[in-house]
């Protein structure tokens, strides 16, 4: 996968008392269903990208459990890609079996290459899985953020997510407690 190109400065021509600015390049990101055809990638992708900044489980060893499962399948998961490879995904579920629950759906896990950070990736599974969750008739949105994971809470803030609910120190990570924070938005 080849670098995302930013926009910088360039040196100018002679007799230029000003420095002429190019215009930045970033590619944009395609958001497609995933398939079966990506467990091998989107696998890997989850286990490179682990963080205690974001995950209670721990650190995936091998042998590696499949990405897919019972519970989520292809079918659960927006895949975006650059130059056409797989650098992120967003997971989408329901947080309850209950039927009377079946309006909501939660975010149940968003990853994203690091050398595709900065690129709009995460922010355009955001939209897209907002978009698939009205279309299977969803009128909220949930997710849940480790209190610490100032970044992931600043997007999706701006994303129109809102804090509804703290669980303080509900989980002990690295010898630290941390809080659970539920967000959620209607749709």
């Amino acid at each position: 996968m080849g670098p995302i190109l930013r926009g910088g400065r360039v040196k100018p021509r002679s007799g230029f008392r000003h420095l002429r600015r190019r215009v930045a390049v970033m590619p944009v990101p395609y958001i497609r269903h995933a398939t079966l055809d990506d467990e091998e990638t989107l696998g890997l992708l989850d286990r490179v990208t682990w963080s205690p900044l974001h995950s209670v489980q721990p650190r995936p060893q091998p042998p590696y459990e499949p990405f897919y499962n019972e519970r989520f399948g292809p079918r659960d998961h927006l895949v975006a890609e650059l130059d056409g490879a797989v650098v992120g995904y967003v997971r989408l579920g329901h947080p309850t079996p209950l039927a009377c629950n079946s309006h909501v759906r939660q975010i149940q896990g968003l990853a994203v290459a690091e050398e595709a950070r900065g690129a709009g990736v995460a922010r355009a599974l955001l939209r897209a899985v907002r978009d698939e969750a009205r279309r299977h008739g969803a009128r909220r949105l949930t997710l849940r953020v480790l209190g610490h994971n100032t970044p992931a809470r600043g997007l999706y803030e701006a994303e129109g997510f809102v804090v509804e609910g703290i669980l303080p120190e509900e989980f002990l990570l690295a010898g630290e407690y941390v809080d659970d924070v539920l967000m959620g938005c209607s749709l």
